[in-house]
């Protein structure tokens, strides 16, 4: 690609500059290669100087002038350099350094872009895990999206990942989910009940209660109320857990791995790995209860693992469980959170240091709030009692497309507005929608110059011919890809793929209204179609890696 070759021939130039006695050192920074916001300041842009002048003691242009004077460039990619400012070399490329990227997406179709970042390395991403005590919520959608499309942004570029889901089927919130449905049973029968505030009371605990009944009968409502309770988080979990598998699988969203919290407790490995941290002197007794000693490994306080009914926390079991992982052969786990998690990323970092682990094995992606509105207007939601809008709910209404695609339409740092009406409509206000339509239209336009025109799709022509300033500008995005790929693997920032697809397909856009792609000369509309169709091969590319379909028709 056109950037690395740049980096190498700047890196060969200041080597070249030592060694004629130009430059005092060959201690070289960082190449740092960048794309200037103003195009008069070139294509490509460097601050190498700068950042070398206090290695060479000399003045930054100085060194930029001597190393400038040594560039060698027998491809002749480059058709001129400027020092500028301080010590910037620009550099402005030959129009024609871009054309390569054409034939190299023809040839890698699908793997254009991919790389070997991750050289096998065995990756396990973590996310929704949601309890099965109720329907996934918007949230959850954006946690699960975000998650997905970070295991295949990694597994494009080179590692060996695992998706996993963490069934929370331990502890209090399950017994008050058998409660809750043994209640609603009750009442359902006739009996007269009191219905307490912390109980789970949505209308899919009714529907839940009256399927237990159906398998149970009678029998349920006779049973010794602890028995009964049990039995009924029993089936609720179960039904819960399907349902969410369901919404999961219709968001696109699947995982090969679906963990039980309770088998940490029916093997033993809660009770062994708190043994282990107490023998490191990092848990000990006080007031009736177990803590771990957190604060000593980073954490602001040491926390709670045995309560003083002898019960253990949450902690404890997710102690064990990223324990588990490594155990499993992971040499990186990365877990998918809710941003109100976010208090919870140090004590177990700071477990994880107690075992043993490095900080760079560990990594946590904390997503926002989703703000569901409708034409502008937020859609109000009380999850508390059970009244709001369902992930399943989201997914029907806008489709999988578009429910995804918006999803990663802002970093997942940052708060997200998901208007209902515009997710579905077929308007360039609709990202997806303009995102795919560039596919759809491509499409069009091979299948006419196929058929009605007869071009020959497969031979590129006379390449040179590509030369209006927007068939250099979508060269050139093109060739962004491959790093912005990289990039949003090794940041875990799956927007970036979202946001270049928008920006491929408004220069497209721009493109499409100006030029015509078929024109009245056969020679000028075979490399302008070998060229559309390299373009809806990338956008193809993204939207699979998004998760999002690539129509051919809309």
């Amino acid at each position: 690609m056109v950037k690395q070759r740049v980096k190498e021939m700047l890196l060969a130039a200041a080597r070249a500059a030592w060694e004629a006695g130009e430059l005092a050192s060959c201690n070289f920074p960082e190449a740092n290669i960048e794309e200037p916001r103003a195009g008069a300041h070139g294509d490509l842009a460097t601050n190498f100087a700068m950042a070398g002048a206090s290695a060479q003691k000399m003045p930054p242009r100085q060194i930029a002038q001597a190393i400038v004077g040594h560039l060698a460039d027998p491809e002749g990619l480059i058709e001129k350099t400027e020092i500028a400012g301080p010590g910037f070399i620009n550099f402005f490329i030959r129009p024609s350094a871009w054309l390569p990227v054409l034939s190299e997406i023809h040839e890698k179709e699908g793997s254009f872009g991919s790389a070997d970042l991750g050289q096998g390395c065995r990756v396990q991403v973590e996310f929704v895990s949601a309890n099965p005590t109720g329907p996934l919520h918007i949230g959850h959608g954006r946690g699960a999206v975000v998650g997905d499309t970070i295991a295949s942004l990694l597994s494009f570029c080179g590692y060996r990942v695992d998706r996993e889901y963490y069934i929370n089927d331990a502890g209090n919130q399950i017994h008050t989910l058998g409660k809750s449905v043994f209640l609603r049973c009750r009442e359902i029968d006739g009996r007269s009940i009191e219905f307490p505030e912390e109980a789970y009371q949505g209308e899919y605990i009714y529907e839940i209660a009256k399927s237990a009944i159906s398998q149970k009968g009678q029998q349920l409502l006779d049973t010794d109320e602890e028995e009964a309770v049990k039995i009924c988080a029993g089936l609720a979990a179960d039904e819960i857990l399907a349902s969410i598998k369901n919404d999961l699988e219709n968001l696109g969203v699947l995982f090969d791995n679906w963990y039980s919290e309770q088998q940490l407790y029916d093997t033993g490995r809660v009770n062994r790995t708190l043994a282990f941290l107490e023998k490191q002197g990092l848990v000990y007794e006080n007031d009736g209860a177990k803590w771990f000693a957190a604060s000593k490994l980073g954490d602001e306080k040491d926390r709670v693992v045995v309560r003083k009914n002898g019960q253990t926390t949450y902690f404890a079991s997710d102690i064990a469980y990223h324990l588990e992982k490594y155990e499993r052969g992971y040499e990186q786990i990365i877990d998918v959170w809710g941003a109100d998690h976010h208090g919870y990323v140090p004590r177990l970092s700071a477990a994880l240091k107690a075992l043993g682990k490095r900080e760079e094995q560990f990594r946590v992606i904390l997503t926002q709030l989703v703000n569901l509105l409708r034409k502008g207007r937020p859609v109000s939601m009380s999850t508390r009692a059970g009244r709001f809008v369902t992930l399943r709910d989201v997914t029907e209404e806008v489709g999988r497309d578009a429910a995804r695609f918006i999803f990663l339409t802002r970093h997942h740092e940052s708060p997200l507005d998901f208007d209902l009406e515009v997710a579905k409509a077929r308007t360039n206000d609709n990202p997806v929608y303009y995102v795919q339509y560039v596919h759809a239209r491509i499409a069009s336009i091979w299948k006419k110059g196929a058929e009605e025109k007869g071009i020959n799709t497969s031979s590129p022509g006379n390449l040179s011919l590509l030369c209006e300033a927007e068939e250099i500008g979508l060269l050139k995005q093109l060739a962004r890809y491959p790093e912005t790929v990289a990039v949003a693997a090794e940041l875990m920032e799956p927007h970036r793929i979202a946001y270049y697809l928008m920006d491929l397909a408004a220069l497209f856009h721009a493109y499409y209204n100006k030029h015509k792609v078929l024109t009245d000369d056969p020679e000028l509309t075979k490399p302008r179609l070998y060229m559309v169709l390299a373009i809806q091969k990338v956008i193809g590319n993204g939207l699979n890696l998004l998760g999002v379909s690539a129509p051919e028709i809309m």
